[in-house]
């Protein structure tokens, strides 16, 4: 068959069997995956080409758990401009919310503790200027003038079986000078929430630690189990929950 052949062929969706159109594939490292499916993923993944089936219904699976994890998630304290940080400090957990109306998106809700980083990056969009002479000509000028604006990006580095990062842009708008008043409230923006997931990571961590050290009263051992979701080991919470991506294990 052909390369257009094959282009028109018939496809089905490996996830839900259901037949994929004429554009609507989205191609997997070993099957074929429908937009509708598609766009159950995490909007922060993106390396769908290289995922084989298994791994894009693993991932589907806990975003369909995550559900529940939003519905439970009340915010204590709000952080950003456009895209917000919202923070769940009671439980534990925290959301990037790109949307006002964040819970109808199914937005992916991470423990504190499956933080590993912050980075801030500043990144410059140069535009080049041009003269304009009496008859209405464009010109160069020598030597090149540009025109520069700046944005400021956070990237939060995540321990999760499905991505790595999720990285946004803090300001809402580019910022022309870099000596302005956006552009120093955007770095604070950064940097108050890079303290804040950083300082919680840690207090979540000790707090980890701690309960892994305390004594076990006799009746009740500790046993670490293999999540079906992750394939991390962990020890469940007490809520059946891997310590990792949140996934039900059970006690």
């Amino acid at each position: 068959m052909g390369l257009f052949g094959k282009m028109f062929e018939k496809k089905t969706c490996d996830i839900c069997g259901g037949e994929i159109g004429l554009l609507g594939n989205r191609k997997l490292d070993d099957g074929n995956l429908c937009k509708d499916c598609a766009a159950k993923l995490s909007p922060w993944f993106s390396d769908r080409r290289r995922s084989s089936v298994s791994q894009i219904r693993d991932q589907l699976a806990w975003r369909e758990q995550n559900a529940d994890r939003v519905a439970a998630f009340n915010p204590t304290r709000t952080l950003g401009f456009g895209t917000k940080v919202l923070l769940d400090e009671d439980a534990g957990r925290f959301l990037v919310a790109t949307n006002k109306q964040w819970r109808n998106t199914n937005p992916d809700v991470l423990d504190f503790s499956q933080v590993t980083g912050c980075d801030t990056e500043i990144r410059e969009t140069k535009t080049e200027l041009h003269w304009t002479d009496s008859d209405g000509e464009k010109h160069d000028y020598e030597p090149p003038r540009y025109d520069i604006d700046y944005d400021v990006y956070l990237t939060i580095h995540i321990n999760l079986p499905f991505y790595e990062n999720i990285t946004f842009r803090v300001n809402d708008y580019r910022i022309e000078h870099r000596s302005s008043i956006e552009y120093r409230e955007a770095e604070r923006i950064a940097q108050e929430i890079r303290s804040a997931l950083c300082d919680a990571r840690a207090a979540a961590r000790e707090a980890g630690a701690a309960a892994a050290t305390a004594p076990v009263a006799a009746s009740a051992p500790t046993a670490t189990r293999t999540c079906p979701l992750c394939g991390a080991t962990t020890t469940p919470d007490a809520s059946g929950r891997c310590e990792y991506c949140g996934g039900t294990v059970g006690a």
